[in-house]
């Protein structure tokens, strides 16, 4: 029998991995120490993503992966047993802690300090999310138990001190600090440096309350796998809720979600007019066409360069928003739960002061046209398909069916890119579903020439995967390197397509309306360092997201479009 070739392991690790999950899911509840859990755990093992780095060394904790991991699960999840994920509870009124973590909008209740409940809104890929993190973690439990015990139970001498501090409940300086550091590193398998690394990175994120501080985490993911040993009824058990299993797939919360735009369009007499999707961060439209306007209104000169004028914005904390809502800006908080605001921009109103001079359109026409601007946030990975599925569906209000005039869609996101580097341009030519056997072309109208020479751009298919965790090299080398050219990796553009598609055969938008997918790179998942682990861009990702929100801008107001 022929062996399979390290992409093919990757890719059966990976499906496995997703099957186990699903069966899960129906199942309704799971020990990651039981059989099942084990097997989901071999999986993740087996395809070893890159944003966890060393997981599968024994000998190290791996410090970057738990970082990443932290700041996306709620503080305290370290020392829970016991932790539910359920559809929307009613639970705003309880004596439960509310709790959304730093890096990741999820909703979360503390229902004690051993029970975590995790509200879903977001579809299976929030699931598949929270399994892959939860089981991350628990490796590392294991790990970390190892090195706090001898073979016949007894507890290291490092550990006991470790035990010692957390329960005096004092918070170590100087070179008690120092020391701590040392006896941790030594517990962790890393060197004194990376493990002050870590340390002050989750200590200044303790200071804000999103978690609980190196120490107590690493103490009591190994205390937890201390008690599991002693008492079997003390195992992580994860859960989920037969509320939960009704609504995957029902587009419930996305229902809800585009209801409350067509009815908030229609309270803006916006309904007949001209409608412009834009998928993207909430704040690089707003900049672009509002952005000059506040400076001036606050006598501050406004740089001819655009950047620097963005750069001016972010660092005064200039509030663009309060001088947009003079020329039609709106503000549409989300109340359904899919944890997506919306920006209603009525272009109608745009003024000349409002646009930096280097930003190409023709208000004249614009006046004449009145298309409306929607900036939808990012969605998380298959919610893309169920919220683009209902906006573009007609919505019943006062008893009729009401569908948007939409002439375009654009979406602006972050993107793993893999012959390129972090700040890089994509520009999909057709979306591959990682795991499926569907696959969709893009009639993309944007070009590597409608982009300047300050970025470089790649342009080819994206490979839309099941999880920002869900990544491996040998899969993602395969994608890159075989015939199917693959440029990057993101997470909703092939579930947008998707809805896109099944849009145009139901006729509720026509073939030839424009459709626009760029991204810039955030990451690198081939090369070392320069995974999502490795910590955001900052200032690195300001031209790459102005300039490809500035190209669409000037594709949806340009005389052409008209």
């Amino acid at each position: 029998m022929e062996e399979l070739s390290k992409s093919q392991k990757g890719r059966t690790a990976i499906a496995t991995f997703k099957t186990l999950a699903d069966a899960l899911i129906l199942r309704g509840s799971f020990k990651p120490s039981g059989t099942t859990g084990m097997k989901l755990e071999n999986a993740l093992r087996q395809f070893s993503p890159e944003i966890y780095g060393s997981m599968v060394d024994l000998r190290i904790i791996e410090l970057k992966g738990l970082e990443y991991v932290i700041d996306r699960l709620p503080r305290g999840i370290e020392q829970c047993n016991r932790i539910v994920l359920t559809a929307q509870e009613d639970l705003d009124n309880t004596s439960f802690e509310q709790i959304t973590p730093l890096k990741r909008r999820r909703l979360s209740y503390v229902v004690s300090e051993q029970e975590i409940c995790f509200v879903v809104t977001r579809g299976t890929t929030e699931i598949y999310d929270l399994i892959t993190h939860l089981t991350f973690i628990n490796i590392e439990a294991q790990k970390i138990y190892l090195q706090a015990c001898l073979p016949d139970g007894e507890l290291y001498q490092h550990w006991q001190e470790l035990t010692q501090m957390i329960q005096s409940g004092l918070e170590p300086e100087g070179p008690a600090l120092d020391k701590a550091l040392w006896n941790l590193s030594i517990i962790l398998g890393r060197t004194y440096k990376e493990t002050k690394e870590s340390y002050e990175y989750l200590q200044q994120n303790k200071e804000n309350n999103h978690n609980s501080g190196l120490f107590k985490i690493v103490h009591s993911l190994g205390q937890r796998i201390i008690n599991e040993k002693q008492d079997p009824d003390e195992r992580l058990t994860i859960s989920f809720t037969p509320s939960l299993q009704e609504i995957l797939g029902h587009h419930r919360y996305a229902t809800l979600w585009a209801e409350s735009i067509t009815r908030k369009l229609k309270d803006l007499d916006l309904l007949q007019r001209p409608v412009h999707i834009i998928s993207a961060n909430l704040h690089s439209v707003k900049s672009l066409l509002f952005g000059r306007g506040a400076l001036q209104e606050i006598d501050k000169e406004v740089p001819d360069d655009i950047y620097e004028m963005i750069h001016l914005i972010r660092d005064e904390e200039i509030d663009v928003a309060a001088y947009a809502e003079n020329y039609g800006f709106y503000l549409h908080h989300d109340q359904s739960g899919s944890n997506i605001d919306v920006q209603i921009i009525d272009a109608r109103n745009i003024d000349q002061a409002c646009i930096h001079e280097s930003i190409d359109i023709e208000l004249k026409q614009i006046k004449g046209k009145e298309p409306v601007i929607i900036v939808i946030d990012y969605a998380f990975g298959t919610q893309a398909f169920e919220v683009m599925d209902e906006l573009l569906s007609p919505t019943r209000i006062a008893a009729r069916d009401v569908s948007l005039q939409i002439e375009s869609i654009s979406v602006m996101g972050k993107a793993g890119i893999l012959p390129g580097k972090k700040g890089d341009i994509m520009l999909a030519t057709a979306h591959v579903m990682e795991g499926t056997p569907h696959n969709y072309i893009v009639n993309n109208d944007l070009s590597e020439a409608d982009f300047n020479d300050r970025v470089t751009v790649y342009s080819g298919p994206m490979v839309t995967v099941l999880g920002t965790s869900l990544q491996n090299r040998d899969v993602l080398e395969r994608f890159h390197e075989s015939s199917w050219k693959a440029i990057g990796l993101e997470m909703e553009g092939g579930h947008y397509q998707r809805a896109i598609s099944a849009a145009i055969i139901q006729g509720h938008i026509p073939k030839s309306m424009k459709i626009r997918y760029a991204y810039y790179a955030s990451d690198n998942p081939l090369i070392s360092g320069q995974t999502l682990a490795s910590g955001p861009m900052g200032v690195d990702g300001v031209v790459p997201t102005y300039l490809i929100s500035k190209v669409i801008l000037e594709k949806i107001l340009s005389p052409d479009e008209f």
